[in-house]
């Protein structure tokens, strides 16, 4: 008996103990909930300082950076207006001395034209001089290169006065197959009246002249007649042409040039027999100007129209034709021109 007493006395004070171990536990629990509840709270508000003092931050940043700006826009606004009024009166006058500079080499690309070199270099060298005054107040390297295009222009000129224009050589040429071909055209005549008397003759051979006399082969004669007058037309009316190919010429109208010279090489090839260009025999296979058929006196290849002779016959007018249209000079516009039609900087 004594010993249960003693073990009933040492349980109640085990399970109190137990409780005392599970409350201390408990609070010990809460206590670290707690501590952990002011840990987020404190990271949080710190956090939020922090976010309001870099806000506070870039606000200043900003208001600096506005003020300076502002401070930029009223220096530039300051400067705007004590400065651009001497600027656009100096730009504007050299703009204005550009345009007149146009005016006037379009001018000298007119005289050019109207084949007065002597008057174009004069109108040139004016420039040159106008150029080197000290009013001018075109920017300093593009008068530079003005200047120096305008030399070369002058000399170019100079050159070409010295020696026949292309154009004039193109009009000799033309000139020479007009003469030939109002030769031919005349001869034309002759030769029918030729074929009307060998046709009489060639009826008398066969044995009765007086009715051949009589009565002369008036069909025969007449298409050859018939014949005859359409090569004398066909012949005027390329003369017409190279009238007008001509006038293109003194105008120096390239285009029309071409155009004219063309049309009176299809106005010939009517003329040549239809055998000898079927069998290939047409100006493409007699040469440049100055090749003439193997039968035909053959002229050097290195002499130029200036020196050529006259053609000999409708062949060789279509060989000089066809020459001339693939050497139909070009007008050579300035140098100046080219760079003043360029757009500035």
């Amino acid at each position: 008996m004594p010993m249960n007493s003693e073990s009933l006395s040492k349980d109640p004070s085990a399970i109190q103990q137990r409780r005392q171990a599970n409350i201390l536990l408990l609070r010990m629990q809460w206590l670290v909930i707690l501590l952990l509840i002011a840990a987020l709270l404190w990271l949080y508000i710190s956090q939020q300082r922090f976010q309001h003092s870099v806000n506070e931050r870039l606000q200043s940043n900003e208001q600096v950076v506005s003020r300076l700006n502002e401070m930029d826009d009223r220096l530039f606004a300051m400067s705007q207006q004590t400065l651009p009024e001497p600027r656009v009166k100096a730009s504007s006058q050299a703009q204005n001395q550009l345009d007149l500079l146009r005016i006037q080499i379009k001018a000298a690309d007119r005289l050019l034209a109207d084949n007065n070199d002597s008057a174009a270099i004069e109108l040139l060298r004016g420039l040159h001089w106008q150029l080197a005054q000290s009013s001018n107040e075109i920017a300093p390297a593009l008068t530079v290169v003005i200047k120096q295009s305008l030399l070369k222009d002058i000399e170019r000129l100079q050159a070409q006065s010295s020696q026949p224009s292309p154009w004039q050589i193109q009009n000799l040429a033309i000139q020479n197959i007009q003469e030939f071909l109002h030769s031919h055209e005349r001869l034309g005549s002759y030769e029918g009246a030729d074929i009307q008397r060998r046709e009489l003759v060639d009826a008398a051979t066969e044995g009765d002249q007086k009715r051949a006399v009589a009565n002369p082969p008036t069909q025969t004669s007449a298409r050859n007649d018939t014949t005859l007058t359409r090569r004398q037309l066909t012949i005027h009316e390329v003369i017409m042409t190279l009238n007008l190919a001509s006038q293109a010429s003194n105008m120096r109208e390239q285009d029309q040039l071409i155009n004219y010279l063309t049309q009176a090489r299809k106005q010939l090839k009517t003329l040549l027999p239809k055998s000898s260009v079927s069998n290939g025999k047409n100006s493409a296979q007699v040469g440049a100007i100055g090749i003439v058929p193997v039968d035909k006196k053959l002229i050097g290849a290195e002499n130029n129209l200036e020196t050529m002779n006259s053609p000999s016959d409708i062949p060789e007018v279509i060989a000089w034709l066809d020459q001339l249209i693939a050497n139909a000079p070009k007008p050579t516009p300035l140098l100046t021109t080219q760079i003043l039609d360029k757009p500035q900087p």
